[in-house]
């Protein structure tokens, strides 16, 4: 059977680092026979959410229709999913952010207590994060370090299960992805697919 992979791309460079890992891991996932769709998160529309919490009580948006929830349904439909987010003041992008509140319902549901129930439980994800803050210090400073807390968050309280993460500094200088690096997205991928 085969797997469908959903890579969430939110950088807006179009052949920056975060492109050059995803390019690799679509490669990788292609190589082996699985199905990938690519959503940049930069082309797509989505208006912010408005706190209406109608969403939370009757299972869908109450706003307009938008590019959030074809995002979710391809969320739902995938087996598999990779989240590659620059490091943005030691988080996540807003555009990415902005999605995933938008969504919420569809990732995540409560109990009668209030408590967190996953509703992608099962499924596998791969987190990859890039900052301009020279290595180690992205990490040690909780540059990408922090993009990646933040999406672990996301994918913790969603059900995925974050096989694997790659973080990258210095991407100010370092423009183009080594050949471990490479090495480092395929892996990966082949974690991704198990």
């Amino acid at each position: 059977m085969t797997k469908k992979v959903l890579i969430i791309n939110a950088s807006p460079r179009k052949k920056g680092n975060i492109a050059q890992m995803v390019a690799e891991m679509t490669s990788e996932a292609d190589a082996r026979g699985a199905e990938v769709e690519v959503i940049e998160v930069q082309r797509l529309h989505v208006k912010p959410c408005v706190a209406c919490m109608q969403c939370r009580a009757k299972g869908f948006c109450a706003l307009p229709e938008d590019d959030a929830q074809r995002v979710l349904q391809l969320i739902k439909d995938c087996e598999a999913m990779v989240i590659a987010a620059p490091c943005y003041w030691g988080n996540i992008p807003g555009t990415l952010k902005l999605l995933f509140d938008r969504i919420v319902y569809g990732m995540m549901d409560e109990s009668p207590r209030n408590f967190p129930l996953p509703l992608h439980k099962g499924k596998r994800c791969v987190l990859v994060s890039t900052s301009t803050t020279p290595w180690p210090l992205n990490i040690l400073m909780h540059q990408s370090r922090g993009a990646i807390r933040a999406m672990k968050e996301i994918c913790r309280y969603s059900g995925f299960k974050v096989v694997a993460t790659i973080e990258k500094g210095g991407t100010r200088h370092n423009t183009t992805l080594a050949e471990r690096e490479k090495n480092r997205c395929r892996k990966a991928v082949r974690k991704l697919l198990k």
